[in-house]
C-alpha cells in the first residue's frame, strides 16, 4: 500500500512546487514593495503634489541608465539606493517598474546598472578632490 502512496506523494509535491512558481512575484516586484511603494504606490501611481506617479512616467519608460542614475542617488527628496541596493537587486527592481502599470521601457542590464553605478562613484571622487 505505501508504494502506491509515493508516487501520489510525489505528483501531489511537483503540482505544489509549480502552483509555488507561478504565484511568484516577478523579479524586482519584492524589492518594488519592500522599497518603493510606501511612497509610490503599490499601483505605481504615487501621491499627487508628494511623490511622483511611476506608471506612465517618461522617465521609467525613457533611458534605463538616466533612472538607474536616481534610483541610485536620489533627487529632489528621494532618497539614494546605492548602499541598500547591489547592482542585480537594482537590475530586477528597475526592469519591474519599466514594464508595470502598462509601462513599455527596454529592459536595462547589469552590465548598464553597474557602469552607472562605476561612473557615480567616479564623479563623487572628483568632486571631492575640488577646493573649496
Amino acid at each position: 500500500m505505501l508504494r502506491h502512496a509515493f508516487p501520489a506523494l510525489a505528483t501531489l509535491a511537483l503540482a505544489s512546487t509549480a502552483a509555488s512558481s507561478a504565484l511568484a512575484a516577478p523579479p524586482g516586484q519584492t524589492l518594488y514593495a519592500d522599497n518603493c511603494s510606501a511612497c509610490h504606490q503599490v499601483t505605481g501611481k504615487g501621491v499627487k503634489g508628494a511623490f511622483p506617479a511611476l506608471a506612465g512616467s517618461p522617465l521609467v519608460q525613457g533611458d534605463g541608465k538616466s533612472m538607474a542614475n536616481v534610483v541610485l542617488n536620489g533627487r529632489a527628496g528621494m532618497p539614494a539606493f546605492k548602499d541598500d541596493l547591489s547592482d542585480a537587486e537594482l537590475t530586477g527592481l528597475l526592469n519591474y517598474v519599466r514594464t508595470a502599470w502598462g509601462n513599455k521601457g527596454k529592459p536595462v542590464s547589469f552590465a548598464d546598472v553597474s557602469s552607472v553605478r562605476a561612473q557615480s562613484k567616479a564623479g563623487a571622487k572628483a568632486r571631492g578632490l575640488q577646493a573649496h
